[in-house]
Formats: C-alpha cells, sequence, structure tokens
C-alpha cells in the first residue's frame, strides 16, 4: 500500500505524457501530406493509354496549362495551382501563436502529360473534389527588427493588410507559398475516364483523351511531392 501511494503523484504526469504523444501522433498521421502519401501509395501507377474506364488510377508526369496560366502571388512564376497562406504572429497574454488571415488556394484545370500521352484534370473548389499537398518552395517574413521587402508590402498590400501597428512598429507576419509551375513532375489520382476532344491539343494525334475525375467516394489526389520508389508501388 506504501509504494502504490508513491507513485500516485507520476500518474498524472504520465498521462499527460501519454495525451501529448497522441495529439502529436494525430498531427502526425492526419496532416495533408502524410494523408496523400498513403492513398497514393495503395494505388498502381499505369502508362496513360493502358488506363480502363472507372477505374481508380495515378499518373505521374508534367503538369501542362489548358488555359492560361495563373500568376502566383508573390514569385509571379506561372503555374496551373497555387496555395498561400498568411499568418499575423499574436499573443493571448500567456503565449503567441500563428493566427492565419489569409488562406487562398487557386487552380486551372490542367492536362499530365506522359511521353506523348496526356490526362486532363478538372479539379473543382465548390464542391471540394480534391486533396492536396504541394511543396512549400517560397517564404517570407516580417517582424519588429526585420522590415517587409517592397515585393512584400506589395502582396500585403494586394490583400488589404497593413504591416505595421498603432505605434508603426512592424507586425510580424509570415508568408508561404506552394504552387505547381508549367512543366513540373506532379502526381494525380483518379478515377478514369475517356472523353472525345472538343478541340485538337497542339502536338497530340489522337481524338479521344483520357480524364481523371472524382466521385462522390473519391476524390482527385493532387501532389508535386517528390515521391520515393515506395510510395509508387
Amino acid at each position: 500500500m506504501t509504494i502504490s501511494l508513491a507513485l500516485n503523484p507520476f500518474i498524472p504526469i504520465i498521462g499527460v505524457i501519454c495525451i501529448a504523444i497522441s495529439i502529436g501522433f494525430a498531427t502526425y498521421f492526419f496532416n495533408s501530406k502524410q494523408v496523400v502519401i498513403r492513398k497514393l501509395s495503395k494505388i498502381l501507377p499505369k502508362p496513360i493509354g493502358s488506363l480502363k474506364t472507372n477505374e481508380l488510377s495515378k499518373i505521374t508526369g508534367k503538369a501542362l496549362h489548358v488555359k492560361e496560366p495563373l500568376l502566383a502571388p508573390f514569385s509571379k512564376r506561372p503555374c496551373i495551382f497555387y496555395s498561400i497562406k498568411i499568418q499575423q504572429k499574436r499573443s493571448n497574454g500567456k503565449s503567441t501563436y500563428w493566427k492565419t488571415i489569409v488562406k487562398e488556394e487557386k487552380f486551372h484545370e490542367f492536362f499530365v502529360k506522359r511521353n506523348r500521352d496526356y490526362v486532363i484534370v478538372q479539379p473543382t473548389q465548390i464542391p471540394k473534389n480534391y486533396l492536396s499537398h504541394l511543396v512549400v518552395d517560397k517564404k517570407v517574413s516580417s517582424g519588429m527588427f526585420n522590415d517587409p521587402t517592397p515585393e512584400f508590402l506589395q502582396l500585403l498590400k494586394s490583400y488589404n493588410i497593413t504591416s505595421t501597428g498603432i505605434l508603426g512598429f512592424n507586425k510580424s507576419l509570415r508568408y508561404k507559398e506552394a504552387i505547381i509551375e508549367i512543366g513540373e513532375q506532379i502526381t494525380v489520382a483518379g478515377i478514369a475516364k475517356w472523353k472525345t476532344l472538343s478541340q485538337p491539343i497542339e502536338g497530340y494525334s489522337y481524338s479521344k483523351i483520357a480524364a481523371l475525375e472524382s466521385t462522390e467516394k473519391q476524390k482527385l489526389i493532387i501532389t508535386d511531392l517528390p515521391l520515393n520508389p515506395r510510395n509508387r508501388r
């Protein structure tokens, strides 16, 4: 009985540690990157010409634009998909945290080209028919002793965000930008369909084109992660 009572003070500490480990594992397991990797790892890759109608399929190839490319908000790079986030450092008196004040994704329908074959992909925002994870490749920030660059100021202005507070000090702001550039290698998965072309595609001599689509149970999966061989199973 004496030993049991002596150990009792450690029980709450062990409980807190277990909860922290569980939260950390859940955060890692369910983040967009890990979800996308797990789902793609279960889909066998196929040549575009071998795609079967209504079969869940995965294609890796070069992203190409169907319409006029988008321009990434900060880097101004031509792309078919961008995802950005602007955050401001806030304080609640006891601790600080990053509050997201802008979160935006934009995209166009696009082609994925592998060898001489194409598939067309048409993500939608409403309803959202895709899961995605794009690699962040541009970051910029400002703070009390870190003035925003002219390019960052211009970006903030375009979203009606001021870079200074009431006393004139710089706000602590940070920006992340992830895009799919024209010609970048990406991986897309979805339900395969074959469609008749309404207009010819330069360099493509066939009258039909493969499409990857979503269903109620299966969303499109889009990523520019450099998947390793194990994840390409």
